[in-house]
């Protein structure tokens, strides 16, 4: 058997941290088994669907890399295809039409409530002739569950799951306007795109028994089901947007890696042993479904940040450069050649401390600030007199000397500069940094002196001896 997933979203929103999480484990379950993962729009509530949270999902999913392998299903236009489904099953005798009035629908509900009863249809409409049908009323067309025994779910998560079924009432097919319901078109899309394993959140587990008889009365074989258990914050509550429940494009604004993003969410639910850092190639070798928990997972923001700086420091030089560069220009700075060059020069160890993109591209904007660039508190602290004066003599030392630019070159050259005035190293290495980053913390200094090239460290250095 050849597997299809599929991950089937309601265009209502962002693409929401679980939903990503869903995408991601049915795409990689697919990959595993070296199957299709399929994308399906479920834009049937047209009150609530738009195209801006339709482009939302597909801009996150080409994020995440989660790409389907057939272009998507849109719903709303296989509506004619449920419809016929439903009338077919009224013809065979497993659906009907029930033409009560919403106050006796009401009605039934008030005694169940009466009662203290589950409320249910009580399938008044259930076995009667058409010919009792009232004049002028449109009916909606409900399946006929069965009435006694019980629905078991072989889930591949949750193992067995069973149901009595004089819990599942004749739920609604077709609406007196003649649109299908959710139940309806979940179930005939999943047959008609060969679905053969449902693999969502688990606040789906109830629909799976409705949406079981439904393929059982069409006569179609049933996918396998999988229901993960739900995200929820670290304090065990629901997931909010306290706890981070953001959309995925918030994560990308905050500066994550697709790549940290995909293993922070694969481990959400979901263990192989103890390993933490699992790159995409080898979540595929190792995903399946035996690895899911049937617990509650817990997003933690921190644990995902600390993936993602490893991450970081995994991406290629160059690449972090193109990717920081429009969120400088965001913090106002024109990168051109000459700063394009630094920052790839210095992109090893800027990378090194860094944890998302956002603190990467603000270690990295003292290589492509305007001189005289602008000191934080602490560097012009660092700059007294006397430090601006060692400073004086370590630029004239420059310019008799000319040390090769190199790091070990210049390391060696300003330790003799600071043992023939008599001083220890961190009096001329200290005020050094602040001079050429504009702080008091930076990658190593001479890495520093040698991204920025001999001009820039001679400028900034005389910028820094001037100041006042």
């Amino acid at each position: 058997m050849s597997v299809i997933t599929r991950f089937a979203p309601s265009p209502t929103g962002f693409l929401h941290i679980g939903g990503a999480r869903t995408a991601l484990f049915n795409w990689l379950f697919a990959r595993h088994h070296g199957g299709q993962f399929l994308l399906r729009v479920e834009d049937t509530d047209r009150q609530r669907s738009t195209e801006a949270a339709i482009d939302a999902i597909f801009d996150g999913l080409d994020w995440l890399g989660l790409v389907p392998d057939q272009p998507p299903v849109y719903q709303f236009t296989r509506r004619a295809r449920h419809a016929e489904v439903a009338e077919q099953l009224v013809a065979e005798g497993r659906a009907y039409h029930c033409y009560s009035s919403p106050e006796e629908l009401e009605a039934m509900r008030e005694r169940a409530r009466a009662e203290k009863r589950p409320i249910r249809y009580d399938g008044t409409w259930r076995d009667r002739d058409a010919s009792e049908a009232p004049a002028g009323v449109a009916p909606v067309v409900r399946i006929k569950m069965p009435q006694t025994g019980e629905t078991v779910i072989s889930d591949a998560v949750q193992g067995r799951v069973v149901v009595q079924n004089a819990e599942l009432d004749d739920m609604i097919l077709l609406r007196a306007d003649g649109t299908p319901t959710y139940m309806l078109s979940v179930v005939v899309d999943d047959h008609d795109m060969g679905v053969t394993h449902v693999v969502r959140g688990d606040d789906h587990l109830n629909n799976a028994f409705r949406q079981a008889k439904l393929f059982e009365a069409m006569g179609w074989e049933l996918p396998v089901f999988a229901h993960i258990p739900l995200i929820h914050g670290p304090d065990g509550a629901k997931l909010s947007k306290r706890h981070g429940a953001l959309g995925v494009d918030a994560y990308r604004d905050m500066g994550f890696l697709p790549e940290a993003v995909r293993n922070y969410l694969l481990r959400l639910g979901w263990a192989h042993g103890d390993d933490e850092i699992i790159d995409t190639e080898q979540a595929i070798a190792w995903f399946d479904l035996g690895g899911c928990g049937k617990a509650a997972a817990r997003f933690d923001i921190d644990k995902l940040t600390a993936l993602n700086a490893h991450y970081l420091r995994l991406r290629d030089d160059g690449e972090l450069v193109d990717l920081i560069v429009p969120r400088l220009a965001d913090l106002g700075y024109d990168v051109e050649t000459t700063g394009l060059q630094r920052l790839r020069a210095g992109m090893a160890g800027l990378k090194q401390r860094a944890r998302r993109l956002d603190d990467l591209a603000e270690a990295a904007a003292f290589y492509v600030a305007a001189r005289p660039i602008t000191l934080d508190d602490k560097a012009r602290k660092l700059l007294t007199p006397d430090a601006r004066a060692l400073l004086a003599d370590y630029r004239r030392a420059l310019d008799r000397d000319q040390p090769a630019f190199t790091e070990e070159a210049l390391e060696a050259h300003a330790r003799g500069v600071t043992e023939r005035a008599g001083v220890g190293f961190g009096k001329l290495a200290q005020p050094m940094r602040a001079a050429l980053t504009g702080r008091g913390v930076s990658p190593g200094l001479f890495e520093v002196m040698v991204a920025l090239g001999p001009e820039e460290v001679r400028g900034r250095l005389e910028d820094a001896i001037a100041a006042d």
